[in-house]
């Protein structure tokens, strides 16, 4: 049995239990969609060229002509993503010649703060949908030296988070519908 096959297999009769904990048995959390953060977040990274734009940034790419060739991405869709990025404070565009005028795509607080998702979906590809031969590209720490990979803990006490030990309640930006 393949590793996501037995991950399936170990998590089958799970799903209902995440299901009624994450969809019906809060009241109170009936209306948690509207305005909710994973949907203003993916109004801004619903597509897939957002999100290897931004992947690109994070291996060091930040030139229009570099970006246009890593991704094959056409011109005028480049044009339209980077002045979104840019627009949402993602991107910082810096002027690094005059004549002509060329800029420069460097990566803010903000984008900076995307690198966890960016590695969290990455390893998700790389175990889900890798080829044959494996992972094209891994990451490794620079001060251990060794392939490191996307792991959720808890802050305060360092546990493991998963899917299985959260749960959804009311936050200071929740609201409420009468």
């Amino acid at each position: 049995m393949s590793e996501p096959e037995k991950l399936e297999h170990r998590f089958t009769g799970e799903s209902e239990k995440l299901e009624h904990r994450f969809t019906g048995e809060s009241d109170e959390l009936a209306h948690r969609f509207a305005g909710e953060s994973v949907g203003r977040a993916l109004e801004l990274f619903g597509e897939k060229w957002t999100l290897l734009i931004m992947r690109e940034a994070f291996f060091g790419v930040r030139r229009y002509g570099q970006l246009a060739r890593n991704l094959a991405i056409p011109r005028p869709t480049l044009s339209a993503r980077l002045r979104t990025l840019v627009e949402a404070g993602l991107l910082a565009r810096v002027r690094y010649a005059t004549d002509p005028e060329r800029h420069e795509y460097w990566l803010t607080r903000a984008g900076l703060d995307l690198f966890p998702a960016i590695v969290t979906l990455m390893h998700w590809g790389d175990t889900y949908r890798a080829g044959p031969d494996g992972p094209p590209i891994v990451l490794r720490h620079q001060n251990c030296g060794r392939p490191t990979e996307a792991y959720l803990a808890c802050r305060e006490c360092g546990e493991e988070i998963t899917a299985h030990n959260v749960t959804p309640e009311p936050g200071p930006g929740f609201r409420s519908v009468h």
